[in-house]
């Protein structure tokens, strides 16, 4: 498996979410959580320039955005990224949240919690209409190993 790969450091995806929202429950308004997005999005793997293509560009997305995943031992790992900061930001925490899960596991786990942690609602129209249809291209592509 290549290192573009991400591996998430919690167990479950219910897990992943929970520490995102106790992470970002640490910062005063959307600017420092924006910033902490950020910067998890500077702590992705590199994402191979040879997959930045059409073949891996999520559509319905504003700025660029590639995936690409493989299965390894029953679970989907996930590889993204982004040419905007911001949505590559978007992109590390729905990788926490889905990539190492089984097909079940992340077809079980609703995009919903992007809406309950007030994210789409603190973004952008087309940024939170982004960050849905990565949710849903990542939801789609379980939907074709299951």
């Amino acid at each position: 498996m290549s290192d573009a790969y991400l591996v998430p450091p919690e167990d479950t995806a219910a897990a992943a979410i929970e520490e995102v929202e106790a992470e970002l429950g640490l910062f005063d308004d959307w600017m420092e959580r924006y910033q902490y997005i950020i910067e998890m999005g500077r702590k992705l793997p590199p994402f191979p320039e040879d997959w930045q293509d059409d073949a891996h560009r999520v559509p319905g997305c504003q700025s660029q955005v590639w995936l690409e995943a493989i299965e390894r031992d029953g679970k989907l790992f996930f590889a993204g990224a982004s040419d905007a900061a911001i949505v590559q930001g978007l992109v590390a925490l729905l990788l926490r949240v889905y990539s190492g899960r089984s097909s079940a596991e992340i077809l079980g786990t609703s995009p919903v919690f992007l809406h309950e942690m007030g994210l789409v609602k603190a973004l952008s129209t087309n940024r939170g209409n982004g960050v849905e249809a990565m949710a849903q291209a990542i939801q789609k592509r379980a939907a074709l190993q299951a």
